[in-house]
Order: C-alpha cells, then sequence, then structure tokens
C-alpha cells in the first residue's frame, strides 16, 4: 500500500491540460501497463504465424498490454485520491477539496472524465472514500463563514481613534512640544495597526512568506501613506523653487502637511475590515450552493465589486467629514484612489497573492518618487522638459493629480487581477479563511 505522503510521484499529471489527457486514458476503455512483456504460447513458433499488427492510433507499443477499464483495477478516481491524499485527509469538508483541486489545475471538464458532473460532486466522492481514524474533523455548516468576534472588531477601530488623538495633540500643544506627540502617535499608529492587520479577517495566511516580499509590502505601504501625509506641500515646495523656499501659508514648517486623507484611511480601518468580512462570509455561501467553478466565479465577482464599492462609498463620507474638520478641500480624489488600492492590495495578500499587491503598491510608489525626481532634475541646465509630465497635470488638476493618477491606475490594474484571482474557488479554501 502506497503511504500518505506520497503525493506528487514522476509521471503524475500536472495541471488541467495534464489531467484531461491522462483521464481520457483512463476512461477510453483501455489502460496500457509498460514493462509486461508480451507472453508467446508454446505453438506460437510452430505454427508460423502471428496476429496481424495494429496500425495507427490503434497500435500499442510493444511489451505492452491493455485491459478494460474496471473500477477495481484502474480506478481515476482513486489514483487522484493517491496524488492529492493529503488535501483530503486535511480536510474539513468537500469545498476545501473542491477549492484544492481548483488550485492544482483540475476543471469541471476534467470532472467529467472522472464521471462526475463538476468538481464539487467529485470532491464529494474524494471526501467520502478518506479513511478517517479517531475524532472526525469538526465540519462547519453550510454557507457558514468566518465568525466576527469582539476582538478583532476592537481592534480595527483603534487606528482610527489614535489618529485622532495623535492630530487633536499637535494642535493643543506648543511647537517645542510637537516633535514628541507625534514620535509618540505615531508609534502607537504603527503598533495598532500592526496587530489590527494580524487579527481578523485583515489577517494574512501564517506561513513562509519571502523576506523582499514582507519588506516591500511595508515600505510601499508606508511610503503612499507618508505621501498622502505629506507629499502635497512638499510637490508644492519642489514647484516654488525647492524644499528651502516655503510656500505661502505654511508658517510651521517648510511645507504643509495634508492630514485629512491620511486620517481618513486610518479611520477606514474598520470599514474596511468588515468589507473583507463581508467577501469571505459571501464567498464561502456562494461556494457551498455553487455545482460548478464557473457558476462560483459568475457570483463572485459581483460580490467583490460590490463590497469594493461600500467601502468606496464609507470612505468617501469619511473624507468629506475630515475635509471639513480640518477645514481641508481636494482630500477625495486621492484619499480613495489610495483607499481603493490599499484595500485591494491587503484583499490579495489575505487570500494569498502576495506578489501582485506588491508590484501595484511599488508601482504607485515609484511614480510619486519619480514625480519628485523629475522636477528636480529639471533644474540642471538643458534638462527644463523633464518636468513637463508632472508639470502639466499639476498646473490643471494640482498637485493632488500626482497621487491621484499614481494610485488611481494601480488600483485599476489591481482590480483586473482581482477579478481573475479572487474569484476562484482556491481563493476561498475554508482552511485559509481568517477568523
Amino acid at each position: 500500500m502506497d503511504r500518505p505522503g506520497g503525493l506528487d510521484r514522476p509521471g503524475m499529471p500536472a495541471g488541467g491540460t495534464a489531467w484531461d489527457e491522462r483521464s481520457r486514458e483512463w476512461l477510453t476503455g483501455a489502460v496500457a501497463h509498460p514493462g509486461t512483456a508480451a507472453r508467446s504460447r508454446p505453438d506460437a513458433g510452430a505454427a508460423g504465424s502471428a496476429p496481424p499488427a495494429r496500425t495507427g492510433a490503434d497500435a500499442t507499443p510493444a511489451g505492452t498490454r491493455t485491459t478494460p477499464f474496471r473500477r477495481g483495477t484502474a480506478d481515476p478516481v482513486k489514483t487522484l485520491l493517491h496524488r492529492h491524499r493529503e488535501l483530503c485527509e486535511r480536510a474539513v469538508d468537500p469545498l476545501e477539496i473542491a477549492a484544492g483541486l481548483e488550485a492544482h489545475g483540475v476543471t469541471d471538464r476534467t470532472a467529467a472524465r472522472f464521471r462526475h458532473r463538476d468538481v464539487f460532486s467529485l470532491a464529494e466522492e474524494l471526501y467520502a472514500r478518506v479513511p478517517r481514524d479517531g475524532a472526525p474533523h469538526p465540519r462547519p455548516e453550510p454557507g457558514r463563514g468566518p465568525r466576527v468576534r469582539a476582538g478583532w472588531v476592537l481592534l480595527t477601530l483603534l487606528p482610527g481613534a489614535c489618529a485622532a488623538a495623535t492630530l487633536t495633540g499637535l494642535r493643543l500643544t506648543q511647537s517645542q512640544f510637537r516633535p514628541l506627540v507625534a514620535g509618540a502617535g505615531l508609534l502607537a499608529l504603527a503598533v495598532v495597526t500592526r496587530a489590527a492587520l494580524r487579527r481578523g479577517p485583515l489577517a494574512a495566511v501564517r506561513g513562509p512568506v519571502p523576506w523582499r516580499t514582507a519588506v516591500g509590502l511595508r515600505a510601499w505601504t508606508l511610503w503612499l501613506l507618508a505621501y498622502a501625509l505629506l507629499g502635497d506641500g512638499l510637490l508644492q515646495a519642489v514647484v516654488a523653487g525647492g524644499p528651502d523656499a516655503p510656500p505661502t501659508g505654511a508658517p510651521d514648517g517648510p511645507w504643509p502637511m495634508t492630514a485629512a486623507p491620511a486620517l481618513a484611511l486610518t479611520l477606514a480601518c474598520a470599514p474596511a475590515a468588515w468589507c473583507a468580512h463581508l467577501l469571505a462570509a459571501g464567498a464561502r455561501r456562494r461556494l457551498a450552493g455553487s455545482r460548478g467553478l464557473e457558476d462560483f466565479t459568475s457570483a463572485a465577482r459581483p460580490l467583490l465589486t460590490g463590497v469594493l464599492g461600500l467601502f468606496l462609498g464609507v470612505l468617501t463620507g469619511l473624507l468629506a467629514l475630515c475635509g471639513t474638520v480640518l477645514h481641508e478641500s481636494a482630500a477625495c480624489p486621492r484619499g480613495l484612489a489610495l483607499g481603493a488600492l490599499l484595500l485591494l492590495a491587503r484583499l490579495i495578500v489575505v487570500h494569498r497573492r502576495r506578489h501582485a499587491a506588491v508590484l501595484a503598491l511599488g508601482a504607485a510608489a515609484f511614480t510619486e518618487a519619480a514625480a519628485l525626481a523629475l522636477l528636480l532634475a529639471a533644474r540642471l541646465p538643458g534638462c527644463a522638459f523633464l518636468a513637463v509630465p508632472v508639470q502639466t497635470p499639476v498646473d490643471s488638476w494640482g498637485p493632488a493629480a500626482v497621487p491621484t493618477l499614481a494610485c488611481g491606475a494601480a488600483a485599476l490594474a489591481l482590480l483586473v487581477h482581482a477579478l481573475r484571482t479572487l474569484t476562484r474557488a482556491s481563493a476561498h479554501a475554508p482552511a485559509g479563511a481568517p477568523e
């Protein structure tokens, strides 16, 4: 008997096309067994005759024999079970097996060759055929997603409260104490934000992550948030003559601080967690009610776009409120673009697609940094043309055009990627859903 751990053996199919080809061999009525020499009858030499050789598609290589398909001798489902035994033994319900099979390239067409109408029906048979010793795994109720816990609900409220307290302290304290208040507030904000992202619907599945990916996610996110806070004032200062020449109306520093988008984004941490919870719960219900991978994808796409639209609607209200309280204008466009980018990147990270999130965040951060670099490089003799790609949108729509265009383009590209990846059943495997 084969050991349960021997899953990926040489010669086993890999990918959906390979499974289709191998399943066609299993189900056409004949299975070739290489390495078995054809035995001659005792009177074969005396007879002086041999059976006519077959040619074309019916030709069988020498040294092989064919046997008709029987479940006891060539059971394709048993072979599939052998390949994915670890997945089937670890699964708590057939839905997890269906998601895992899709991740390994098994499609509804492949399931039809295994004499099942879809991947979900095939997963139910695999789940039923796996022997389970000891106490059975607790099976979740059909359609139940991650439960709402008071812990992560309170944690998602702390970043907004901490940011509001820091801004209030900066307005009430005198200039000599402001660096201390700002440093303590930023440290507390970093701690509570990290805690909110490690628990609840915004928590990524634990596992080995390349250090470049982890560092890239943190670095690009911090750059985008810092630019939302200080980038517009810095860009105005560079356009006006350099960071040492403060623009008009900036009495407290080399450039003014734009606090409304940053405050609104920290307050939006709670709505983002609830939207991620709605996505996980809705995907779980649709996964339980679907009878095919295409059915689930068709149902998951409006769910994802609806969750994103709900978040952007709440964020719009928060941006308007923060802009009114802090007496800042034009906070909505760049705040919405950055908020959509951060939410989509976090959802992709939660569902184990980190590389695309790093690329999108890095592209937006690089664009913002390149805009500043081009304006500074344009001061060199004969390089004034370098400022044209940045100066044109800034003159037309103001300094907020740079982060709006950068984050908006990255968010749009990430949305296209999310509509292809987050609408697959394998992205919502029950074992990977955070609680």
